[in-house]
């Protein structure tokens, strides 16, 4: 009996580390969660097999009818020619004013979303953390941001030794325009 309540509950810690922070990280305080909801677009980010070769990367937040968010991420590949889009669901986890999500895309499965940076003025900007060093992001609420601040983002990940060096630019302004 032991060692079937001890696999049952293996699943089940995996999936709540999966939603944690790396070490040394902090996700910001006074996050405003209404104030972040709307289009992001993918300035920079870690290599993923769910992103690989896509450009022209947004992200839409809004909030759902049944509660939490309605996360669609959306990106061109020009391999394909074709435009990609996934969606998924969001919650705050724990304290609202942490900027501490889950994410899901696949069924019951939820992932860190950790904002860790944010333009507290006018939320122009975003360095986002996944549960681990290998996932990160820049986003911000325009295509071409300043360069100065990309850097500082750039600087900041890597004091918190995110891997900056194999951070990928997304392209904007490439693909097609969507035939919604």
């Amino acid at each position: 009996m032991a060692r079937r309540t001890s696999c049952a509950v293996l699943p089940l810690l995996l999936l709540v580390a999966c939603t944690g922070t790396p070490r040394g990280v902090e996700a910001v305080r006074d996050f405003d969660l209404d104030r972040y909801l709307g289009r992001w677009y993918e300035i920079a980010r870690l290599d993923h097999s769910f992103e690989r070769g896509l450009v022209d990367v947004t992200a839409d937040y809004s909030v759902r009818e049944a509660g939490g968010l309605r996360v669609v991420n959306r990106g061109f590949d020009p391999q394909a020619g074709e435009w990609r889009a996934v969606e998924g669901r969001a919650r705050s986890l724990g304290d609202p004013s942490v900027g501490e999500l889950a994410v899901s895309f696949f069924g019951p499965f939820y992932g860190g979303y950790n904002v860790i940076d944010l333009d507290r003025e006018r939320y122009a900007w975003a360095l986002v953390a996944g549960p681990t060093r290998s996932f990160l992001w820049i986003l911000a609420r325009e295509p071409d941001p300043a360069p100065e601040v990309v850097q500082a983002l750039i600087d900041r990940a890597a004091l918190l030794d995110f891997p900056v060096d194999e951070l990928i630019r997304v392209p904007h302004g490439v693909a097609p325009e969507p035939e919604d």
